[in-house]
């Protein structure tokens, strides 16, 4: 047997032990009462001895529908389960070396995120000899928590992770409210699914962003 499985109320000829407080399907308290008595008055109303307090001694016995009782409780449960807001992790991906136009595409997106509820994991990546530049992804992302301040806080501050820098903003209470219905353009998945057309010439970002975003 599985205990960590919860067990349901026993309920009428379940209940085996020789005496129980009762409380009736008002509310009302009818003291113990022998568990064969108890029986018989729940069958006379035509509903059922459900045990809700096993461990008191005696136990607590109700008299309810229980099958009523059943569907109000998983009706409970489940519109608790609706109003849980599911906060997911939306990745914004970098290069120490994305341009302007890039960097504010994908700041973007970030900010659609958090404005969603959700949390942004910014990652800055670095190729080859870009690792002797770190303090370059280390600027970005400061950067980027400095233009959503408004918006979100860093939970996780910017550290290195192999070849990536990573850095996770998560939003302050009230952030869904300052989104703007239809005023900014949306779109699905990571930022970096969703490039903006290249072409052009690139302008750089306080002299250090001269490629192309990831």
């Amino acid at each position: 047997m599985d205990t960590r499985r919860r067990r349901r109320e026993r309920i009428n000829k379940e209940i085996q032990v020789l005496e129980v407080r009762v409380v009736d399907e008002e509310g009302n308290q009818l003291g113990i009462l022998p568990t064969r008595e108890a029986l018989r008055l729940t069958e006379e109303k035509g509903l059922d001895l459900v045990e809700v307090a096993p461990m008191a001694t005696p136990p607590v016995c109700r008299i309810m529908d229980y099958g009523r009782y059943q569907y109000q409780k998983s009706k409970k449960a489940s519109q608790a389960r609706k109003k849980q807001q599911v906060i997911q992790i939306k990745e914004v991906k970098f290069r120490p070396n994305t341009d302007e136009h890039d960097f504010r595409f994908k700041l973007k997106h970030a900010r659609r995120f958090l404005e969603e509820g959700n949390k942004a994991k910014i990652t800055v990546r670095f190729r080859g000899r870009e690792m002797a530049h770190v303090d370059r992804g280390r600027r970005m992302l400061d950067e980027v928590a400095s233009e959503l301040a408004e918006l979100a806080h860093v939970e996780q501050e910017g550290k290195l992770e192999g070849r990536q820098m990573v850095m996770i903003l998560a939003p302050r209470p009230g952030a869904a409210a300052r989104r703007k219905g239809g005023a900014r353009s949306g779109g699905t998945g990571d930022a970096k699914d969703q490039e903006p057309p290249r072409g052009g010439q690139a302008v750089p970002h306080h002299g250090e962003r001269q490629g192309q975003a990831e």
